[in-house]
């Protein structure tokens, strides 16, 4: 068969987006039995933002992928592969891909794609637009993380509705000489297969927060330290810390766990709580826009939950145009 040679694949661009209403945790505290410092204490958290009526997963992954473009000086026409990630799609079909791709106006017809493995999503995602650029299935990808956890949260149940948060974050994916994309290390956790789930009519988010919290703190750190072994680097390589943005007591003690101290690390989730597959592109899409994440170094992303899937790989940070 004629196939291309392997090339190299690269991010150039990041773009996010999240709804104007912001609720605190105090507001919180008047819907239900909690307070600021019992949520601090045990999350991190301290805002998320809430959808409003016209807020909506792909909605906000159109918005998220618009910047996302714009900041890497990406056509729409130029993309040729769409991935959205996500696990609070609300249609089957058309699926959000493929609006995304109509609504950003990619008359070309992009390849579109949903996937959904939850909080590990935008990892699955960008693992499958690197290995389509590399083996020469797209030039550009334009991949996605969006999420309307406040939908399908139960706002009677503080140990969870405390956590969530909505929000998208959106990365362009394009051909590199050098490969500025690792290989995904991923894989699935059977045991606690139903330690997260999304399930009931109507359908509403559980999880067995101490089994997460558990895993989290004793084996999260080998996977990760995996992911890093798979690009060939040590860990005093990585420059930047981008985990899935669960719970700021479950980041901290994997970065002091991996000696990141002294390194960058995404800590979106006090101000954005958990966005499940947005998590990770949001929290590096707002630290780009500030200006507060290092060009052209290597990050290490990792994402874990839902299913329970988890997936990582390092990236090379993008340059400024």
């Amino acid at each position: 068969m004629n196939t291309p040679a392997l090339r190299g694949s690269r991010i150039l661009g990041f773009g996010h987006h999240q709804p104007e209403r912001i609720l605190t945790n105090d507001e919180l505290s008047t819907m239900v039995d909690t307070n600021d410092e019992w949520i601090t204490t045990r999350t991190g958290i301290k805002t998320r933002h809430i959808a409003g009526p016209d807020d909506s997963v792909t909605s906000m992954a159109i918005e998220a992928g618009r910047k996302a473009l714009a900041d890497a000086g990406v056509a729409p026409s130029e993309v040729g592969l769409v991935i959205v990630a996500s696990t609070t799609h609300r249609d089957r079909a058309p699926y959000t891909a493929g609006r995304v791709a109509a609504a950003l106006g990619m008359s070309n017809g992009p390849a579109p794609i949903d996937i959904n493995t939850a909080c590990s999503g935008f990892e699955y995602a960008l693992a499958l637009a690197d290995q389509s650029v590399r083996t020469g299935a797209a030039d550009i990808a334009l991949v996605i993380g969006s999420e309307t956890l406040s939908s399908i949260a139960d706002w009677t149940d503080r140990s969870t509705c405390v956590l969530v948060g909505d929000g998208a974050g959106a990365a362009v994916i394009g051909v590199s000489d050098t490969a500025e994309i690792g290989p995904v290390s991923w894989g699935s956790v059977p045991h606690l297969e139903q330690a997260v789930r999304v399930s009931g009519d109507p359908e509403r988010f559980s999880q067995e927060g101490r089994s997460i919290y558990r895993w989290a703190i004793t084996e999260a750190e080998g996977h990760a330290r995996a992911v890093v072994e798979a690009a060939g680097l040590t860990m005093d390589d990585i420059e930047v810390f981008a985990f899935h943005q669960a719970n700021l007591r479950i980041i901290e003690p994997l970065v002091a766990a991996l000696d990141g101290g002294s390194k960058y690390v995404v800590r979106d989730v006090v101000e954005s709580g958990n966005t499940s597959a947005a998590s990770v592109p949001l929290g590096l899409s707002k630290a780009w826009e500030r200006g507060e994440l290092p060009e052209g170094v290597p990050a290490l992303l990792f994402g874990f939950g839902g299913g329970f899937a988890h997936a990582g790989q390092v990236v090379t940070t993008p340059v400024r145009r």
